[in-house]
């Protein structure tokens, strides 16, 4: 289940980001980068109308990570992104979440193409990617590290 961020998130958001096995393809950030990060992911919906999601547990109301239908300041492309922490890693929620927010920038917001930015050694999004429909389309870099761009159009109606 998406939904809004809640300060109760923070203490799993900054422990996963500051887990060098989690952020080992963006890089890891301690509390206090890690609260900025928070709270710029929630403060996108304020700008754009899009932004990150908390993702929960349906059975269970736990919260395995974290969802993104976004604009970065410098493009006009939506792009998606998505986190699941680690003790979540393998138990497809990456893979529900991304399709749902995949959903609500094709459908809902009727987006004409997403994109995805991907390390190349992120073997687990790179699944992720390739079961969302989403192609490779060229090397760029984020945060000073390489990625692969990855997109996907709107279908034609």
């Amino acid at each position: 289940m998406l939904r809004e961020y809640r300060r109760e998130d923070f203490d799993a958001f900054a422990a996963h980001l500051a887990d060098p096995v989690s952020s080992a393809h963006l890089g890891p950030a301690d509390r206090h980068a890690a609260w900025r990060i928070f709270c710029s992911q929630a403060g996108l919906w304020l700008i754009h109308g899009a932004g990150w999601w908390a993702v929960e547990e349906k059975k269970t109301g736990r919260l395995v990570g974290s969802v993104g239908a976004f604009f970065r300041e410098e493009s006009t492309v939506m792009e998606l992104g998505w986190n699941t922490y680690r003790a979540f890693w393998g138990q497809g929620f990456a893979n529900e979440a991304a399709a749902a927010a995949l959903s609500h920038a094709l459908e809902i917001r009727r987006e004409p193409t997403v994109r995805a930015l991907i390390a190349s050694a992120n073997a687990s999004s790179l699944r992720v990617a390739k079961r969302l429909g989403l192609t490779y389309e060229a090397d760029t870099e984020i945060y000073g590290k390489a990625v692969g761009m990855y997109t996907r159009a709107k279908p034609a109606s």
